[in-house]
């Protein structure tokens, strides 16, 4: 899959919650991937092991112009796996702004699925509550597990993800009681999000697991009448979650009159030039990389403080 064709791939209408899930095998068991986190998919090829790296990084290999390295998904899954490893596959993917390749044993096909059609997995299923799981997808007769990237890479190499060193370094802080609601369906992130904003001084603040949730608890504060700002003064969401996806949840903000005036501001993986114009498409007041927690916090100071 060429740069080009895999972008025609997810030009999906803003708001609609979809997304094309790339299906892919290990051990015969099928799991999935956003097409927006996909660069290209390429057949295996040998890599340079490292010296002391983690276990689950096979090493490095340059494919093009820039070094890349590779994870063995079968390996942090605990998936034995008796394919030839000649014939597997490399999917390349680029969110966090990293670059890395994921070794698969086949890449099946694209579907595009709606949110609403992926549930949240119990806690038995690849890891429990913090596992690396964030949704199972019912299509054609057969589940598709999909997998959480993000956790993947933050497991293996702890500076691609949120960083609280960003926020130990903030200068003392008084209490901040304006209301936040964050929509993220990671457990593992929606923890350090949680952290840090308390760390930054925010004491009230309310966790919804997906965008769907978040739409009731708005409708919820509606329903109690007066300033919508005294219930929700911003609203910080992830764009991939089950049941409802953040960009459907600006949607539905943005066409309310009671609630568009809310600030929302996108904090995701998946922030790049395309998924930038869907998200100022639809009324994002700020979008911004999941690393950047310092930046998220400044911009939460400068839209919430001012509601």
């Amino acid at each position: 899959m060429s740069k080009q064709s895999k972008k025609n791939e997810i030009l999906i209408e803003s708001g609609t919650n979809e997304l094309e899930v790339m299906e892919f095998t290990i051990a015969d068991r099928h799991f999935g991937i956003n097409v927006a986190k996909v660069v290209e998919i390429m057949q295996s090829t040998p890599v340079n092991p490292m010296p002391n790296a983690n276990p689950f990084i096979e090493g490095v290999f340059k494919p093009r112009d820039s070094i890349m390295t590779v994870v063995n998904l079968p390996m942090y899954l605990n998936l034995a796996t008796t394919h030839n490893s000649e014939r597997d596959i490399f999917i390349i993917t680029n969110f966090n702004k990293v670059n890395s390749a994921f070794r698969v044993n086949t890449v099946e096909a694209i579907h595009r699925i709606s949110w609403t059609s992926i549930e949240k997995p119990d806690g038995s299923i690849y890891g429990g509550n913090d596992g690396v799981a964030t949704g199972i997808a019912r299509f054609d007769g057969r589940l598709i597990t999909i997998i959480d990237f993000e956790k993947i890479l933050a497991d293996i190499n702890p500076k691609t993800t949120i960083q609280m060193s960003e926020i130990e370094n903030l200068p003392n802080r008084e209490p901040i009681f304006q209301p936040i609601i964050i929509a993220e369906d990671s457990q593992f992130l929606e923890r350090l999000i949680m952290e840090a904003l308390t760390s930054a001084g925010y004491t009230n603040v309310i966790s919804c697991s997906n965008g769907l949730e978040a739409w009731e608890t708005l409708q919820e504060f509606k329903s109690r009448g007066g300033d919508i700002a005294e219930h929700c003064s911003c609203i910080i969401t992830d764009i991939e979650m089950p049941q409802m996806d953040g960009h459907r949840l600006i949607k539905l903000v943005r066409d309310d009159e009671k609630l568009k005036y809310i600030p929302c501001i996108v904090f995701s993986s998946l922030i790049n030039e395309e998924m930038m114009r869907k998200g100022i498409a639809l009324g994002a007041t700020a979008q911004i990389s999941k690393p950047e927690i310092g930046q998220l916090v400044g911009l939460i100071d400068k839209y919430a403080l001012r509601s």
